[in-house]
């Protein structure tokens, strides 16, 4: 137990070792503690854009699903977020070019500049807090059950100190600290993800022979569309749609735009984010399954105990912690993010409702840190369902934003009032599906609350406005029939059902969706250098 603790510390101590040290040049103004001063380079930009986007989640909430639906899961977080990245070119390119010329500091912010409305910026803002406080409580959650199974620690203590120690650095440096530690703890996730696999995989042979078992004790976890048939066309096509639209719209990562150095920097994230996401998702997911050989019948939130629970099974105390550390980097690294950026949201566009204007210096900022914390801890300490059910209802609500960005920066004629109200019409859907008063045709309600969303604000603009209409130009731009192509690959629905070889131990169509990404890049990497 001494050397399990003694890890634990020894990993804590270098995080916050790594955020004092980036921390150090003080940040004497709200732009430079929440943004860095706008001088992220590439690859801090995106290490600390993989970091943060890599949550409990990824870890706890893919191997959770990898457990119960098997390597069905893996395409529609490897591939689905992967293509996400098309977003950085024509959202995140845009919000940097936009950030330097109004100084908008955080995404509401840059709402407000856009469409010259305080109203439309407050309706922005109250939407990214309330649909991302229970995301924050999803990484105290996680390390809650992490540190219980590990350690024998009550839940609520665990969830509790890891909140403690991400407060202290965040609190220290700001962005500088978060993006540093972020790339600090990335880095470290995916390392010691690998090394998870490989040592429980090694305790059955390795890879391909426990895989080999698994295939012929569960057949339905190498199958399209996984068990009982979960992945219909319609729910995989709806979380590919899902991640589309709302990562960009997760607040930590929408103000990383905001921070880069230049747009060789978005461009370079662009083009190695598929990649990564290709790399990293398919880690947890196979822990996932190898964790049926021995412990079968976890169902419901108990299957988003695996990771530990495999854990505490390898011998001596040193891996074991290191893997459960490999939980905590992935979501502290988002927890910081998070608090972060709702701290300067509540700072730059909260605050200003009822001073009448931001406060000067970091200090509210640091404030505001603590209590967000507190919030988010306190969700936490019962959690209502699984990791994956309650990402889906706080992701639904984010992806709502993303037609008011989208016009926003594209329009001609911006209309304030097609904006604010496609976001009443998308929420007022959101909380309908929550309480279960709509149906959702067989997909996520994300589908129908998008094409309302967009349909509201297409309908109230053009009446709002009377804009000329004329085709979009990027109907006429090759690249978007090559991503609309691959995109329409990754709905291969003719190849399920079907039973798959083991390449390396994995189902052959596991690997087919990293080709895909491969092609996404240089497709990508055509697009920019032309464009460059």
């Amino acid at each position: 137990m001494c050397v399990k603790i003694g890890i634990l510390i020894a990993y804590a101590m270098g995080v916050v070792f790594v955020g004092w040290i980036a921390g150090l040049k003080k940040s004497k103004s709200a732009s430079d503690y929440f943004l860095a001063g706008r001088g992220l380079g590439p690859f801090i930009f995106l290490a600390t854009m993989a970091a943060t986007n890599f949550s409990a989640f990824t870890v706890f909430g893919a191997s959770g699903a990898g457990y119960r639906d098997g390597f069905s899961f893996y395409p529609i977080v490897g591939f689905g977020t992967g293509f996400m990245a098309l977003t950085f070119w024509f959202v995140g390119k845009k919000t940097y070019k936009m950030g330097l010329e109004t100084g908008a500091i955080t995404p509401p912010d840059l709402v407000r500049r856009i469409y010259k409305s305080r109203g439309v910026s407050a309706i922005f803002a109250i939407i990214m807090i309330v649909f991302t406080l229970p995301y924050i409580a999803l990484q105290p959650i996680a390390a809650g059950y992490a540190l219980k199974e590990l350690l024998g620690l009550n839940y609520v203590v665990g969830a509790a100190l890891v909140t403690g120690l991400v407060v202290f650095y965040t609190f220290q440096g700001g962005m500088r600290s978060v993006a540093w530690t972020d790339a600090f703890q990335g880095l470290l996730m995916m390392v010691l993800l690998v090394l998870a696999l490989v040592v429980i995989a090694s305790r059955e042979g390795g890879l391909i022979s426990a895989n080999v078992k698994i295939m012929a004790r569960y057949p339905d976890l190498f199958s399209r569309p996984g068990p009982g048939g979960k992945y219909t066309p319609a729910l995989w096509f709806s979380f590919i749609f899902l991640w589309f639209f709302c990562d960009p719209m997760f607040p930590q990562l929408f103000q990383r735009f905001l921070a880069a150095k230049d747009e060789k920097t978005i461009r370079f994230s662009m083009l190695a984010y598929p990649f990564i996401c290709s790399l990293v998702f398919i880690l947890p997911v196979s822990i996932g399954v190898l964790g049926r050989l021995n412990h079968p019948g976890l169902h419901g939130k108990a299957a988003d105990h695996i990771l530990p629970l495999l854990a505490a099974d390898l011998p001596g105390n040193v891996l074991g912690s290191l893997v459960v550390a490999c939980g905590l980097a992935a979501l502290m690294s988002t927890l910081d993010s998070q608090l972060l950026t709702l701290s300067s949201i509540f700072t730059e566009d909260i605050y200003p409702l009822f001073k009448g204007k931001a406060p000067k210096g970091a200090w509210p900022g640091r404030i505001f840190v603590v209590v967000l914390a507190v919030a988010g801890f306190l969700l936490a300490v019962k959690p209502p369902s699984t990791i994956l059910s309650i990402a889906k209802q706080t992701f639904t609500g984010l992806a709502v934003l993303f037609p008011v960005v989208l016009f926003g920066f594209y329009e001609q004629t911006r209309s304030s009032v097609a904006a604010w109200m496609s976001m009443i019409a998308g929420e007022g859907m959101v909380v309908l599906y929550y309480f279960k008063l709509l149906p959702p045709f067989g997909f996520l309600p994300v589908v129908p609350i998008m094409l309302v969303t967009f349909g509201v604000y297409l309908v109230i603009a053009v009446w709002d406005r009377h804009p000329e209409m004329r085709w979009p130009g990027f109907l006429k731009s090759p690249y978007f029939y090559g991503f609309l192509a691959i995109f329409t690959l990754g709905m291969d629905f003719w190849r399920w059902h079907v039973k798959p070889a083991l390449i390396f131990g994995f189902p052959d169509w596991v690997v087919y969706f990293i080709g895909l990404s491969i092609l996404q890049t240089g497709l990508s990497y055509w697009l920019v250098s032309r464009r460059a």
